[in-house]
């Protein structure tokens, strides 16, 4: 899946691609604005890339300083743009791993 696929399915469809693992899973519930879901499958996914993604929804949620944690926990640079960029740019990560 190409990240112009995975945004296009946000858009199109009612669930994720069942093939997409929990963290991408993570990223496309938040897309649709379900940051609770997007919560709970970033934390059970148990790795580096979890810990990503728990870190940018943290900072959606504003939570900078638990956003710092997660960041420190998945060996990321706090991201510096908007959350849009952010997000788009660890969609791309992750479909291209």
């Amino acid at each position: 899946m190409t990240a112009d696929d995975f945004k296009a399915s946000v858009e199109t469809a009612d669930r994720p691609d069942s093939e997409l693992n929990d963290v991408l899973k993570a990223l496309w519930y938040d897309a649709k604005g379900d940051w609770e879901k997007a919560h709970v499958l970033c934390q059970s996914a148990g790795n580096g890339d979890g810990d990503w993604v728990h870190a940018y929804l943290h900072r959606v949620e504003g939570d900078l300083p638990n956003a710092s944690y997660w960041y420190s926990r998945a060996s990321q640079s706090r991201f510096e743009g908007s959350l849009s960029e952010e997000w788009e740019s660890i969609v791309a990560a992750l479909l291209n791993r």
